[in-house]
């Protein structure tokens, strides 16, 4: 026992040690998330340890809050070790009353968060359910009527596809049945991002117009930043090669940053390449994987060792905000990777005049990911904020036997920070799609209930996916909120710690006019 006293001691010193940074982050965010910002730092201490141990021996002794901690670190600590020095018959020096941030007050401050964003109203379950929209929306308020019904809560538009005519009419009908059935509802509309795809491919074979090109592991592909409709690999005789396959990319600015040796997945990662030569208009490909042979045109593309220089707030995302700042409630934002792009979203915002809109910040590339408790601290000099879990491209640029580890984290950051957070990708697809769920979504779309949100993508059986999805959340939120997780030491903390203690020392962590990039 005076072992796990020391080894309490030792993090709890730890932790005050950094006071100090944690209290000037928490003045440079919104006084909403003072409290938030330094238990963030605080926690980002904490997971430099490995606590295994440290909570198995507290278990021992029926001490055992050790692995749901992310909200209220210090207090956390300081009860632990209180606890620990009484059952030895010592008298505590720590007074625990000084540290009132506690399990009950983290979560009514991440409860607070979550309805400033979403403005929750329901009883029986608290995770909200948000559907993306199909453009049938815009002619069949019927249909949002049902959606609302079943239990959407909120209402995704992704600016990606389809017009401002047919977004507008969207939420004309949403609006409509969110009045007329009233129950309140949420618009979140999502900025499309730089558009890293194949461009379009037309090819003519045996007189029919192809829409995609072929490949077999082991061959090689051009990626160019020329005009090109595509074109498949020649052979000679069948044996011998005339001209590798090529592709079109939507924005050719990639290439200039493509290196050799990085690796490149095509639709979310069903192909493989690496890069093997580059010149000035091209990228050159040796194909590594082939889980399917067909690329299409308009594919996403993923570049998870790349370095790339393109900006998170396009354009056309900029040119849109107008209507966003209209007619929705919360923007979510892609491709974000540095606190620089926050503070470019948000300089927009202000310049538009609007300090009210929710934020959501969506993690979705390997950038972003490592850049998390960045990305947050920045965050936070707003309020209502959140995070969207975008499953589907972190799987493909962190690798998929990750993924379980990367949405865990993504969490346990976020209740640090007590921020928001949706659960994104293919949560009931098969349902949603094909009108029968499998086992296994259904355990996944359980998971769910860890967030604050969870998101459908639209199907011809979306109303049916959306009542079970309910069901699930209200059954599974009787039974636990969060998942006790091991608690060893996270590399990610340790990283991030270092170099917000470097920038805190450089005195930029305190200054937007000089963002970490």
């Amino acid at each position: 026992m005076e072992n796990l006293e020391k080894e309490l001691t030792r993090i709890y010193e730890a932790i005050l040690a950094g006071e100090s940074v944690a209290t000037d982050l928490a003045d440079n965010v919104h006084p909403s998330y003072y409290q938030s910002a330094k238990n963030l730092y605080r926690y980002l201490i904490l997971r430099t340890f490995d606590l295994r141990s440290v909570h198995d021996r507290l278990s021992e002794y029926g001490i055992s809050a050790m692995r749901t901690a992310e909200g209220y670190v210090l207090k956390n600590i300081v009860n632990s070790l209180s606890i620990i020095q009484l059952l030895q018959g010592k008298e505590t020096l720590i007074d625990a009353a000084q540290y009132p941030l506690n399990h009950k007050k983290a979560k009514k401050v991440l409860k607070k968060h979550a309805n400033q964003l979403f403005n929750t109203n329901h009883k029986k379950h608290t995770t909200e359910i948000m559907v993306t929209m199909p453009t049938e929306i815009s002619e069949n308020e019927l249909l949002a009527e049902q959606l609302i019904l079943a239990g959407m809560e909120v209402a995704r538009i992704n600016l990606s596809h389809d017009n401002p005519s047919i977004w507008e009419k969207m939420v004309v009908n949403l609006r409509n049945a969110s009045i007329k059935l009233k129950q309140p509802i949420k618009i979140y509309m999502d900025l499309s991002g730089p558009k890293i795809r194949t461009s379009e491919i037309k090819i003519t074979k045996k007189g029919k117009e192809q829409d995609f090109i072929r490949l077999h592991k082991g061959e090689h592909l051009i990626l160019t930043s020329r005009d090109t409709k595509g074109k498949n690999a020649k052979y000679k005789d069948g044996k011998q090669l005339v001209r590798n396959a090529e592709v079109g990319l939507l924005l050719p600015q990639i290439v200039e940053d493509l290196q050799i040796g990085d690796p490149v997945y095509f639709d979310d990662g069903m192909i493989e390449g690496r890069v093997i030569g580059k010149s000035t208009e091209e990228i050159e490909l040796l194909i590594t994987k082939t889980h399917k042979n067909k690329l299409k045109g308009r594919k996403g593309i993923n570049l998870p060792e790349t370095q790339l220089r393109l900006p998170s707030l396009t354009r056309d995302d900029i040119a849109n905000l107008p209507f966003v700042i209209q007619h929705a409630d919360i923007v979510g934002y892609s491709f974000v990777r540095t606190p620089k792009d926050i503070q470019l979203l948000y300089r927009e915002l202000e310049r538009l005049g609007n300090p009210d809109i929710g934020v959501v910040l969506k993690i979705e590339n390997k950038e972003a990911f490592e850049n998390l408790s960045l990305l947050l601290f920045e965050a936070m000099k707003r309020p209502k904020i959140g995070v969207m879990i975008a499953r589907g491209d972190l799987a493909v640029e962190l690798g998929y036997e990750r993924i379980a580890e990367v949405q865990q984290q993504i969490l346990w950051f976020c209740e640090a920070a007590h921020i928001p957070t949706i659960w994104a990708t293919q949560v009931l697809e098969n349902l949603a799609k094909k009108g029968m769920a499998t086992r296994a979504e259904v355990s996944d779309a359980s998971l769910s209930a860890q967030a604050e949100c969870v998101m459908l993508n639209k199907g011809p059986h979306i109303v049916e996916a959306v009542k079970l999805l309910k069901n699930i959340l209200i059954r599974l939120e009787k039974h636990y909120s969060k998942k006790k997780p091991s608690m060893r030491a996270l590399n990610v903390a340790k990283l991030k710690l270092a170099k917000l203690n470097t920038l805190f020392q450089n005195k930029q962590i305190l200054c937007s006019s000089t963002p970490e990039s």
